[in-house]
């Protein structure tokens, strides 16, 4: 741990920053006053939209840089990392990209403070000083987001007006217009969604763990995915999929859903002998839904024709999309059906 004296020629700031705040700002000027260039790694990048993560990273940056002086907004950078639910995968990430911004030989300081459990990759990058710093006030970006999406049940004026204590002013000009856009009402319904269903299990004695499963079956270059019907994660790309009903098996709740959500024209013969693997899928973050394990069936049907589908039950769209086009759409996908689909189809989970 470094004295807060150190001076370093990078300092590095690293987080989610939905939305920046005036806790983020203050660690922020800590780290211009510590380093003459600084870098913001903005994890969570290149994906949906959605209550946990509702702003793309460019709007996060646009909002940072709005809130400082032209000055010492030309000594920040700010870089993207996606999510890879793999804590060693995305240490290595964030690394390699910080690396790419620096100088060979750079002083590198990583500044923040040890909130929570989820503060624990600051204890990941060895040959970095850690600047450790006391929380900088008890602003958090939980209770902001519950304030700002539970201000369409309240109203916005009166919503809205307890977050100008807590953010900077370029951080609620721009929560102020997103509330007049179509995604902001997409949010909100979801947010509401995903509020009751916590509310639902809050009583039990302990937090549930959901089992689910999912079919990622492949035909040549391409993949069976649908295009969810219902919050959470309405319109967004998926594998199909579904929970684990009480007297099912995995392989016999994988059928079902699979049956259900697209009516691929396959027989439970085929489908037995293109099974290629079953791999759980269990990063705590994985789902807002709460802690969910899903059981990933992949299915490689080879060159045969592919089955005809049809969209039912949850799915409001079922189609075979080339593997080729898949990363140019990651931020189309649900949760963490991207990266389920690149492990297993290219063995890299990037």
């Amino acid at each position: 741990m470094s004295p807060t004296t150190d001076t370093y020629d990078l300092a590095v700031l690293i987080g989610r920053f939905q939305p920046p705040h005036l806790g983020h700002m203050a660690l922020l000027q800590q780290a211009l006053a510590r380093a003459s260039r600084v870098i913001v790694v903005l994890g969570s990048a290149i994906q949906a939209r959605s209550p946990k993560n509702p702003f793309t990273w460019q709007e996060r940056a646009q909002m940072f840089a709005g809130a400082l002086s032209p000055a010492d907004a030309a000594r920040v950078e700010f870089v993207p990392i996606r999510d890879y639910y793999d804590e060693p995968r995305w240490v290595t990430a964030v690394r390699e990209a910080v690396t790419s911004h620096s100088q060979p030989g750079a002083r590198i300081g990583l500044v923040g403070h040890f909130k929570d459990a989820s503060s624990s990759y600051l204890a990941h990058f060895p040959g970095w000083d850690l600047v450790s710093l006391p929380r900088q006030n008890s602003i958090d970006a939980t209770p902001i987001r519950d304030a700002y999406f539970g201000a369409a049940l309240a109203g916005h004026a009166e919503g809205l007006s307890p977050l100008a204590q807590m953010l900077p002013a370029s951080s609620l000009v721009f929560l102020q217009r997103f509330s007049q856009t179509p995604a902001y009402a997409e949010l909100c319904t979801e947010w509401q969604m995903l509020r009751k269903y916590r509310q639902s299990w809050a009583t039990a004695p302990y937090p549930p763990v959901f089992v689910t499963v999912d079919a990622l079956v492949r035909c040549g270059n391409e993949v069976l995915v649908i295009r969810r019907g219902h919050a959470p994660g309405k319109g967004l790309l998926a594998l199909p999929g579904g929970f684990l009903e009480p007297r099912d098996t995995l392989w016999q709740s994988c059928l079902r859903e699979l049956q259900e959500e697209t009516h691929c024209a396959l027989e439970e013969p085929s489908l037995r002998a293109a099974l290629q693997s079953v791999t759980v899928f269990d990063h705590p973050d994985r789902s807002q839904r709460g802690r969910t394990i899903t059981h990933v069936h992949y299915f490689d049907l080879k060159q045969t024709p592919k089955p005809s589908v049809r969209a039912d039950d949850d799915a409001a769209e079922a189609f075979w999309l080339s593997i080729d086009a898949i990363r140019a759409r990651e931020a189309e996908f649900f949760e963490d059906h991207f990266q389920i689909l690149q492990k297993l189809l290219t063995g890299n989970g990037q």
